[in-house]
């Protein structure tokens, strides 16, 4: 029996892959086989990314994009293409939040902004990569989300309307691709230890409230979201197209 989790021979875009989440996914996804394109807005982010992959026997390269320029986007696949010769998976990972505050302070310019960055640019990279895709027999997309799109919150409003409207966005497009057997998913992760979550648990005191709160008694790390990234990417999720898996510690069930 082959190993469902294997990635050898597919290429993997995943956008904001310099740190945090989307450098969790490069590497594992790296560690399984796939060529990855690590992308953030500045190249010299992405370049000790790749170096590290390398050094460990993986294959990547570094392309520069801002998610929410398209022409940007669209040189993102364009490169790759020229490059490594096809999309195989996509990983929406980037994503902004200027706003931390209640709703009623969140200008029209952030909320174009929240919008922008974290659907319209994600619909933007699904446009462009899925009719290859189709092409081929398949490949597999996947959308970093929040669990802030499943829940209310009194400080990132804003970006949980974009979350949740990320999970409506991959329902769409598994209907409109599923009969080319392209998938796509969304994970929903709780409160990881990232440089992004920072102002959500740098305060001691609200990290001990968030943490008695969660079955796990614990936030998450990068590297808990990367494997579920992977999971979603190879054909050990074959049968999985238009969901949203939430890894959380158990926060949204307590």
């Amino acid at each position: 029996m082959t190993n469902p989790f294997d990635l050898s021979g597919k290429v993997a875009i995943v956008t904001g892959s310099s740190r945090g989440i989307g450098r969790s996914i490069a590497e594992t996804m790296a560690s399984l086989g796939a060529k990855v394109v690590v992308s953030s807005r500045k190249i010299e982010a992405c370049e000790p990314v790749v170096e590290g992959i390398r050094e460990k026997g993986g294959e990547a390269i570094a392309v520069p994009c801002n998610i929410s320029r398209k022409p940007e986007v669209e040189a993102l696949v364009t490169n790759t293409r020229e490059r490594l010769g096809q999309v195989d998976i996509l990983v929406c990972n980037a994503a902004v939040n200027p706003v931390y505050g209640p709703m009623s302070s969140l200008t029209d310019e952030a909320f174009d902004k929240i919008m922008g960055a974290n659907v319209k640019s994600n619909l933007w990279l699904c446009n462009l990569v899925m009719p290859e895709m189709a092409e081929r027999g398949g490949g597999a997309v996947v959308i970093v989300s929040s669990i802030a799109g499943l829940r209310g919150t009194g400080v990132i409003g804003g970006y949980g309307i974009s979350k949740a409207a990320d999970f409506a966005l991959a329902r769409n497009l598994a209907v409109e691709w599923g009969p080319q057997n392209v998938r796509i998913n969304c994970i929903a992760p709780g409160l990881v230890k990232t440089d992004f979550a920072r102002a959500l648990w740098e305060d001691p005191q609200a990290l001990e409230q968030r943490n008695s709160q969660t079955p796990l008694r614990r936030i998450g790390t990068p590297d808990e979201i990367g494997p579920v990234a992977a999971f979603l990417a190879s054909s050990a999720s074959s049968f999985m197209t238009g969901q949203t898996v939430v890894v959380d510690g158990g926060v949204t069930i307590a």
